[in-house]
């Protein structure tokens, strides 16, 4: 029951509406109004414009920090309150795993990135 109160409580927030308190026939909405009101979908990414500044030339971190140079949009970013810098991630996923071990994965991408650099060169 706490679920679907805070599940309840989620979409009220987010401005979708709200459904009957009381489990039973008329407590969940009827799937065809369930797509209606997610027809535009419920999770959204805006990809920035192409000036965004992001560490590591807007390349996943995590990928970097495992060895694979992955290209990101950076429409899934996060920002080291450390030291304000800016991450890019080329999947939710990916961020999830950098999250894990943020410090160590920006030294792993850092090591990683500064190897791709020279061998550029």
């Amino acid at each position: 029951m706490r679920v679907l109160t805070w599940i309840r409580c989620a979409l009220i927030a987010m401005g979708i509406g709200s459904f009957p308190a009381v489990a039973g026939e008329n407590a969940h909405p009827h799937p065809a109004d369930a797509a209606q009101v997610h027809r535009d979908g419920i999770w959204k990414a805006a990809v920035p414009a192409s000036g965004m500044h992001a560490e590591f030339d807007r390349f996943d971190a995590y990928g970097l920090a495992v060895g694979a140079r992955i290209p990101a949009d950076c429409s899934l970013n996060w920002i080291n309150p450390d030291d304000g810098l800016r991450y890019c991630f080329a999947s939710g996923t990916s961020l999830v795993y950098f999250l894990d071990a943020p410090n160590a994965n920006i030294a792993s991408a850092r090591a990683t990135w500064k190897t791709m650099l020279d061998e550029q060169r």
